[in-house]
């Protein structure tokens, strides 16, 4: 199966930025109550984290099964969001908190908190920065350490603005981020901001097996042995893993 161009793509997306094809691999069984915020392949294993006040949490999934085999639940008043690895360690976002949460990716404790200003939405690394999204055409490279002053990715296509960005995931040394409320995957160049390329996975989970308009997809995964991604969304009943086709 492959995926193509649809309707379903923001309307900013100029005719000149490629769409990027792709071929399914295979699918797996996902938890289709998981309100998917960030997606994580680390060390052979997926990692997701979830949103929703109530029901946030950072878990470790077994692909074959889908089912949750470590889970560390976050408490009601904070909403998660971004994942990413860092070192030996998780980082994941939560919404309005301005707080990120550090885990041992070992057994999903946490170790430690930092604070960031403005919402977050996604996470990753890139360069030794964490890069976070917030919903704007914005994304910001911060330390967790502290030790240098966060920096602003303004993203474009042909121009304008990019807004919508949400999940993230760098994949060698280029971002990709899915684009809210849509089910497409911007291909971002880190040195310019500029959108290079469009990935639509409108074509993975038909609309009718979707629980309400807000299943969007989100969540992308970089295995980077194998160079296939690992792609989701809010409430889907499975994760695809795609391979980028004529890279």
């Amino acid at each position: 199966m492959a995926g193509g161009g649809s309707d379903r793509s923001p309307q900013v997306v100029a005719e000149t930025i490629p769409d990027i094809d792709y071929a399914v691999r295979t699918r797996y069984p996902h938890d289709p109550d998981s309100f998917t915020e960030g997606l994580v392949y680390f060390r052979g294993g997926l990692y997701e984290s979830t949103g929703l006040h109530g029901h946030s949490a950072v878990r470790h999934l077994d692909i074959e099964t889908g089912r949750t085999d470590r889970l560390t639940r976050l408490p009601e008043t904070l909403f998660g969001e971004g994942l990413t690895a860092w070192d030996d360690r998780l980082i994941q976002l939560t919404w309005k908190a301005g707080v990120a949460l550090i885990y041992a990716a070992t057994d999903l404790h946490e170790t430690g908190r930092f604070n960031y200003a403005g919402e977050g939405w996604g996470a990753t690394r890139l360069d030794g920065r964490l890069v976070i999204s917030d919903g704007s055409s914005d994304l910001r490279l911060v330390d967790p350490e502290g030790r240098e002053p966060a920096a602003v990715m303004r993203v474009t296509v042909s121009g304008r603005r990019m807004p919508g960005l949400n999940e993230l995931e760098a994949v060698d040394g280029v971002i990709f981020a899915n684009v809210y409320p849509t089910d497409c995957v911007a291909r971002i160049d880190p040195e310019t901001g500029a959108v290079n390329g469009w990935i639509d996975l409108s074509g993975l989970l038909p609309w009718s097996e979707r629980p309400d308009g807000a299943a969007v997809a989100n969540g992308i995964a970089y295995d980077s042995e194998s160079g296939d991604l690992f792609v989701t969304g809010k409430r889907w009943p499975f994760v695809y893993r795609i391979r980028i086709l004529g890279e």
